[in-house]
C-alpha cells in the first residue's frame, strides 16, 4: 500500500465514511491514475479534467457516475493534499432527474409470485414490505426484528450515512419472517444473519446475489420495466403515498436526511389514486411460505 492510498484510507475513517463509500473512492482514483500513468498527487487539473470527459463521451459512463469519480478525487485533491484552491477545477456536472418506473401493485404480486428459492422469496418481501435499501437487507439480523406488540418495528443499524432508525414491519411480514426463521435459516450454523450468504453462512449475503434475485424475479413475472432492486423500495414509498400516508412517516421509514428527497416521490404518485389505507395490503394475498414440517417453533426476536 502507497503511503498516499494509506493517507487517503485514514482521512476517510477519521471523517467517519461508510467503508462502501471508502472502498469505492479508492477505486475511482486508482482508476484515474492508472489512465494517466501517474501518481494522483501528481496530476494536473487538465488531466483530471480530460479523464472526466473520457468517462462521458469515451466511455458513456452516466453523469452521477462521473459525478461519483469527481467527489472522489475531490476529497484527495483538496481533504487528504491540501489543495483546497483546486476544488471549482475539479466540475461536478448536474444530473438529470429522471423519475424512476415504479410497479403496480400487480406487477409486485407477480413478482413475488413466482417460484422461486424461499430465501430469495422472503428477501423480496422483505424488501417491498420494509423499504430498505439493498446494504440494509443484506445485513439484517433476527435481534434487528422486534416483535413486541407496542413496538412492532424493524431496526436499521448503521444504515446509509450511519444513521439508525426504525423501519415498518407489518404483521403479515412478521409471519412471514417467522415462518422462513423457521424453515429456511437451517443451515446458518449458529449465525444470526436473516438472509446468510450460501457459500459461507457465517457472512451476509452479498449485494450482488439479492440483485440477482430481484432480476430473475422481475424476468420470469415478464416485467420490462428497468431498474434493480432499488424499484421495491420506490414502490414501497409510492404505494404508501397513495394510501394517504404523510411524506413526513415516509421519509422517516426511508431514512432521508432531507424532507425534500422524499417529495419526489409526490410526482411518482398516481394522480387522484387512493389505496384507501391498504397500500402493501397485496402480501396479505400472496401464497403462504409452507408451514416446517418438523421442529418446534422458535421465536424471532
Amino acid at each position: 500500500m502507497t503511503p498516499l492510498r494509506q493517507r487517503m484510507i485514514d482521512a476517510m475513517v477519521l471523517r467517519g465514511f461508510a467503508a462502501r463509500t471508502q472502498e469505492t473512492y479508492l477505486i475511482a482514483v486508482g482508476q484515474l491514475a492508472r489512465h494517466h500513468h501517474c501518481s494522483p498527487e501528481r496530476l494536473s487539473d487538465e488531466q483530471i479534467q480530460a479523464y472526466l470527459l473520457y468517462l462521458l463521451q469515451e466511455r458513456q459512463r452516466s453523469r452521477s457516475t462521473v459525478n461519483l469519480t469527481s467527489c472522489a478525487v475531490r476529497f484527495l485533491v483538496c481533504d487528504v493534499l491540501g489543495q483546497t484552491e483546486r476544488r471549482l477545477q475539479i466540475p461536478m456536472g448536474r444530473n438529470p432527474q429522471r423519475l424512476p418506473q415504479v410497479l403496480s401493485r400487480a406487477e409486485v404480486s407477480a413478482l413475488l409470485g413466482v417460484p422461486m428459492s424461499l430465501k430469495a422469496r422472503m428477501f423480496l418481501t422483505t424488501a417491498y414490505a420494509s423499504g430498505l435499501r439493498l446494504s440494509e437487507l443484506c445485513r439484517l439480523r433476527g435481534c434487528d426484528i422486534d416483535s413486541a406488540p407496542d413496538r412492532m418495528c424493524i431496526r436499521v443499524i448503521q444504515g446509509k450515512g450511519g444513521q439508525d432508525r426504525y423501519g415498518l414491519l407489518t404483521p403479515e411480514l412478521l409471519d412471514e419472517l417467522r415462518l422462513y426463521w423457521r424453515t429456511g435459516r437451517r443451515h446458518a450454523n449458529g449465525a444470526d444473519w436473516l438472509f446468510p450468504a450460501r457459500s459461507n453462512p457465517s457472512r451476509p449475503l452479498d449485494r450482488a446475489s439479492g440483485q440477482r434475485y430481484y432480476y430473475l424475479a422481475r424476468d420470469a413475472a415478464g416485467i420490462t420495466k428497468v431498474g434493480g432492486i432499488h424499484t421495491l423500495r420506490h414502490c414501497f414509498a409510492t404505494h404508501l403515498l397513495e394510501a394517504g400516508v404523510d411524506l413526513n412517516s415516509i421519509s422517516k421509514l426511508l431514512g432521508h436526511a432531507q424532507l425534500s428527497t422524499t417529495s419526489r416521490y409526490l410526482r411518482m404518485a398516481r394522480p387522484g389514486y387512493s389505496a384507501g389505507g391498504d397500500a402493501l395490503a397485496l402480501l396479505a394475498q400472496l401464497p403462504k411460505t409452507p408451514p416446517p414440517s418438523s421442529s418446534p417453533p422458535q421465536p424471532l426476536h
